[in-house]
């Protein structure tokens, strides 16, 4: 049973259009791997709901959460992925490109806009970005113009004002 369920795991991995590139270039091409204890797809509503301890790749990103949720459009392709914590925040990791450092994403929920190549970090939200550290209750990050935009929470969530940690970058000589 354990093994036609990671057969069935693989498969839907690759009947699902690849996610578009994060950053590296190779990672579009890449295929999907996504390992998960249960899996839900409803072709009608363009679905999969994987749950307990998901873990897919792509290339160099990585996603670990205890729900992801895809989404694909009407042309097949992946429009939306929604991963959520139980008890730990969803984490996403992604390398920008060969000469950069891994930018890592954490969030009581994350969300992924394949079309706008937008990533939201909702609900302790916490962004490294080379050295930068951005925290607050949602962190916005733009994969082409590595843009970061956060912002605090309401006031009833307590200490959730948004935070910046700046670190110089060092001149080469």
């Amino acid at each position: 049973m354990r093994r036609e369920l990671g057969q069935l795991l693989i498969l839907t991995a690759l009947s699902l259009p690849s996610l578009p590139a994060l950053a590296l270039e190779g990672d579009a091409s890449a295929p999907i791997e996504i390992a998960a204890d249960q899996l839900e797809i409803d072709d009608r509503q363009g679905t999969a709901v994987y749950t307990g301890s998901v873990d897919m790749q792509q290339g160099s990103m990585n996603l670990l959460a205890a729900r992801v949720e895809i989404q694909r459009g009407s042309n097949g392709e992946v429009s939306q992925v929604t991963a959520t914590g139980s008890g730990e925040r969803a984490y996403l990791e992604q390398k920008p490109a060969p000469d950069e450092e891994i930018v890592k994403g954490w969030g009581d929920t994350v969300i992924y806009h394949a079309g706008e190549r937008r990533v939201e970090l909702i609900g302790n939200a916490e962004l490294h970005q080379a050295g930068d550290t951005f925290d607050g209750a949602y962190v916005e990050y733009f994969l082409d113009s590595r843009r970061v935009q956060a912002r605090s929470g309401d006031s009833d969530d307590g200490d959730q004002r948004v935070r910046m940690t700046l670190t110089p970058r060092q001149q080469s000589q």
